[in-house]
């Protein structure tokens, strides 16, 4: 019997592995030249559209292009400065186009990412260039917020150009950023932040509010937890929290992603449905609703990664295609490097569609397979099976199902913690298959709460509030005593730097030749991944 979840096509992916696969070359050759790659590329494009007749030859070409136009894109979009290499901090005064605003630490200090729009003439080299910021606030307590312009100064330094992955420096070479402006003030604000960006920083002030409708000053601890899973507002949790949630493998639920924005969806899609919305306006509406969402909790890659998934799906309902999670997420992956290449180093990027390829190319069918191997009341005909047969038969079904998708989530995510937070966490499928459902459950009560809230309904706001903080007590205490298990989880590092990056590589080409072949073929195909992941456990990894 055929399973459902194999033989969709995508041949985006024709586009987006070659694409990364150059990304990646460049940044191991610390760029290539960028003319030279788009030569490539374009020669590669016009050998493949006069020889698409011969498929060996128009797949050479094609994949040559994209590599070479990832490698010329990586360059371009680094944009690294050579003069500057050796050049010791300098003082500089800069304007500042605000990218993205941090959550704010200190009370007189804004922090974010910015580009350089105006440099002295010295330091015209600079335009263009994206820096993070880390300075005093001006003088008339303006602050900074997305899309403002800023007159500013400070102690600039270069960053390395490839830091190590799990520090903050890390985390800004993956976003693209080349310079740190520190140690000095915001001069003034030269143009305000639109609009729309102070109707949504204004927004995030009252969603924080309303999250603590009949609660404020009763559970901080839980409240704030409570905001970091809802807005994404991960510095409301404090040092002892953090340390819980990443020992368990569960600090995903505190980034806007995935499954945010699928619960949100969900709940915003039932809701229009309640108000019987027609077709066409509930999708336009529920969109918009869904982007003023995402762009009220900041904005983050992965809030926008997962915007794009949701709308591509939705987008497929409403046209009545056949539904495809494996193209939808070719395309998104496409659509998201096309605009800011960078991200596939960053690992949000790497965890998110890594952890979602692994369930749609090895959890659903896995599942499908248990299914068909310990089928419920294999014996017994189901036109005689009485209502509680078809109660046992659902539960077994979705019993199978959820733990495919914890052993295909956990294949990746373990060689990530181990990358990029130096954890290896065995206990993670464990604690995921209660907490993720209980997560979900949370971040409709904080939707409901919101609705609630915004329509000057507070007792319900406060209600749903109730609800959260006890499912949020219930997951804290037993995170608690979780993390103390022996074995749950090991400090862990790769032996070497470039061993991470390689067992991503050869785990998601398993992936990718284990769901061409159906599954089928050696007996072993099932046990491939998870054998990729143990042997690098086995002989790539320091555990402390």
């Amino acid at each position: 019997m055929p399973l459902r979840s194999l033989g969709h096509r995508a041949p985006l992916l024709w586009l987006v592995l070659p694409y990364a696969v150059g990304l990646a070359v460049s940044k191991t050759a610390h760029g290539l030249p960028p003319s030279i790659c788009l030569f490539v590329a374009a020669a590669g494009l016009l050998i493949a559209g006069a020889a698409w007749q011969s498929r060996r030859v128009w797949a050479i070409a094609l994949l040559t292009a994209m590599v070479a136009a990832g490698a010329a894109s990586y360059t371009l979009h680094r944009a690294r400065l050579p003069d500057w290499t050796n050049l010791p901090p300098r003082e500089a005064r800069l304007g500042l186009q605000v990218e993205y605003a941090f959550a704010r630490v200190y009370e007189n200090r804004s922090t974010g990412l910015a580009t350089v729009i105006r440099a002295d003439p010295h330091l015209q080299d600079l335009l263009g260039q994206r820096v993070y910021f880390s300075l005093r606030d001006a003088a008339e307590g303006a602050t900074a917020l997305r899309s403002a312009q800023l007159e500013t100064i400070g102690v600039l330094e270069l960053l390395p150009e490839n830091p190590p992955k799990n520090t903050f420096e890390g985390y800004l070479a993956s976003a693209g950023m080349n310079f740190t402006l520190t140690r000095g003030a915001i001069l003034t604000v030269t143009r305000p932040p639109t609009a729309f960006r102070e109707f949504c920083d204004a927004m995030a002030g009252k969603f924080a509010l309303m999250l603590e409708t009949g609660t404020a000053g009763k559970r901080p601890e839980l409240t704030g937890v409570f905001r970091a899973m809802l807005l994404g507002q991960k510095d409301e949790l404090n040092e002892e929290q953090d340390s819980l949630f990443m020992r368990s493998g569960t600090m995903h639920l505190f980034a806007i992603s995935g499954l945010h924005i699928g619960v949100i969806a969900a709940g915003i899609h039932a809701f229009l449905s309640l108000l019987r919305v027609p077709r066409l306006p509930k999708l336009v509406i529920g969109l918009t609703l869904l982007w003023l969402y995402v762009q009220i909790t900041g904005g983050t890659p992965s809030a926008v990664r997962a915007f794009t998934m949701v709308a591509l799906f939705q987008l497929t309902l409403q046209l009545r295609l056949p539904g495809n999670p494996v193209s939808a997420l070719a395309t998104a992956a496409l659509l998201v490097l096309m605009v800011d290449p960078l991200q596939l180093f960053s690992a949000s990027f790497q965890m998110s569609y890594g952890i979602v390829a692994s369930l749609l190319l090895y959890g659903l069918p896995l599942g499908e397979t248990w299914l068909a191997r310990w089928p419920p009341f294999p014996r017994l005909p189901q036109n005689t099976w009485r209502w509680w047969h078809w109660r046992i038969a659902a539960l077994w079904r979705w019993f199978l199902t959820i733990v495919a998708i914890g052993v295909a989530s956990i294949i990746f995510s373990v060689v990530a913690g181990v990358e990029y937070f130096g954890l290896f966490t065995p206990g993670a499928l464990l604690a995921n298959l209660v907490l993720v459902p209980t997560a979900m459950i949370v971040i409709l009560a904080g939707m409901g709460s919101l609705i609630c809230g915004l329509t000057g309904f507070a007792l319900g706001s406060a209600l749903c509030n109730h609800a959260a903080l006890l499912l949020l007590w219930l997951m804290d205490e037993g995170i608690r005593r979780f993390v103390t298990v022996p074995g749950v989880y090991h400090v862990a590092m790769f032996k070497a730097e470039w061993i991470g990056p390689v067992v991503f590589a050869i785990l998601l080409g398993a992936l990718l030749w284990g769901y061409l072949r159906r599954w089928q073929g050696l007996r072993a195909t099932w046990w491939l991944p998870p054998g990729i992941v143990v042997v690098a456990l086995i002989f790539g990894v320091n555990f402390v």
